[in-house]
């Protein structure tokens, strides 16, 4: 029997289980942890989890996920993995030897949270998994990055509300994640509880009721699916009531870094409010596990769209085989490829950040490679807030009145005949002279 069967049959008998993912125990007891506990803010309307026991396991960085009893309490494994995650620079000195002083100068800019379950992903240090939530000296780089990218703050009419478009809204709801993204467009908010706070959602769902013209919400945050099942009812339920409201969204990277979440109980919740879509956000295949699956297929079953928006980061997915691999494995965890966000200017993201063209290089390097369910939108969420817009490769070689010449991605050329303004036959109809070349595929067909 594996090593992680062992654990994972140990685990069924004791749903309050911590299991220590590192070659070093994470979670025994320390000079910091009472500073830690003291620290670490309780989740949103979830009890804190109770001590859990330890099992220690020799090989290091193994994928090992607590799972409670079939007719037990859903909500231990993942509270327990939320409850035990590695959050101070202490811990992060000792179990990957970055320079204590460093990593307590960065906790200061944005706070630490890896859980044990995402911990687990890594397989060694500065690879895809670590950059992305290992705290790390080029944060302190300003670069051109600033707190607000994207301008927020200017377009909140209450605390809780970003109203930019017309008909959508997007509402902070929760201020934790179940990790904290060292990349994180709102870090100057994230983790922060007198930022977006609980004490705002009223304000929130009545500006909403107010304006009439809103028919599609974005719940944010932080992560909402951090909330408390009884809260996240609420929420959608408040929602819903409202009747010009059409579309609830769930923006949310539960299923990539805590599908534990994910429970029957909560799935039974969504679905009750429907409809509502998830969008979530894979950037690496190494995220595609047999959990993120499970997690990402019982919203499926349940009726939930499910989208996924990736960020293109350096180091971490700035590369087309990458991208391939993860949009194709996300079409089999039913998940579809939404948008590949060029990443945003946000203060201490800099060493992030990649050419645009590299971004192009990669959308031409999909299309065509795979199915067009596979092929996201690229975008830049435009600085200042103007919105998302698209980018695409240069297809389009030629356009005037008379035809569009293209590449396609194999760069070969075709042409596309523009209709006529006017609207008799004049020779080109059903009788008349064609002076286009069809391509040999296509006149073979014909």
């Amino acid at each position: 029997m594996s090593t992680r069967q062992t654990l994972l049959n140990s685990a069924k008998l004791n749903g309050n289980v911590k299991i220590d993912v590192l070659e070093t125990s994470l979670f025994e007891k320390r000079p910091n942890d009472d500073a830690k506990a003291a620290k670490r803010k309780k989740t949103n309307g979830a009890p804190t989890a109770h001590e859990p026991t330890i099992l220690r396991l020799d090989t290091p960085l193994q994928h090992i996920v607590p799972i409670a009893e079939p007719d037990g309490d859903e909500d231990v494994a993942w509270k327990n993995l939320l409850g035990n995650s590695i959050e101070t620079p202490e811990e992060v000195h000792r179990i990957w030897g970055e320079d204590l002083d460093t990593m307590k100068q960065l906790e200061n800019e944005f706070n630490i949270r890896i859980n044990p379950y995402y911990a687990s992903l890594i397989k060694e240090k500065d690879d895809p998994i670590y950059k992305q939530v290992v705290p790390n000296k080029n944060e302190l780089i300003k670069g051109c990055c600033v707190d607000d990218p994207l301008n927020e703050e200017r377009d909140s009419p209450v605390q809780s509300i970003t109203h930019r478009y017309p008909d959508r809204v997007l509402f902070l709801v929760a201020h934790e994640c179940a990790i904290y993204c060292r990349f994180c467009t709102r870090k100057r908010k994230v983790s922060d509880a007198s930022k977006i706070s609980l004490k705002y959602l009223q304000a929130g769902i009545d500006y909403i009721r107010e304006h009439t013209e809103i028919r599609d919400i974005v719940l944010s945050g932080g992560d909402p699916l951090t909330l408390s099942d009884r809260r996240i009812e609420f929420i959608l339920k408040s929602l819903r009531d409202i009747p010009h409201v059409e579309i609830i969204r769930i923006g949310t990277k539960i299923p990539c870094v805590l599908p534990q979440r994910i429970t029957k109980k909560l799935v039974n919740i969504i679905k009750k409010y429907h409809p509502v879509y998830v969008n979530t956000h894979f950037n690496h295949p190494r995220e595609l596990t047999p959990e993120a699956k499970q997690a990402c297929e019982r919203l499926a079953d349940a009726g939930v769209p499910v989208g996924n928006q990736c960020v293109l980061l350096k180091g971490v997915n700035d590369d087309p085989e990458t991208m391939k691999t993860l949009m194709k494995g996300l079409l089999k965890m039913r998940v579809r490829p939404y948008y590949i966000y060029q990443a945003d200017i946000v203060k201490g993201t800099e060493h992030f950040r990649t050419k645009v063209e590299k971004g192009l290089e990669i959308i031409q390097a999909i299309r065509g490679h795979i199915s067009g369910l596979g092929v996201p939108h690229y975008v830049i969420d435009s600085p200042g807030g103007g919105g998302k817009i698209p980018l695409l490769p240069h297809y389009i070689q030629k356009m005037d009145n008379d035809e569009v010449v293209m590449k396609n991605y194999k760069g070969d050329t075709y042409v596309y005949p523009q209709v006529k303004d006017d609207t008799t036959l004049n020779g080109h109809g059903l009788n008349g002279h064609n002076s286009y070349t069809l391509g040999g595929e296509i006149n073979d067909y014909f």
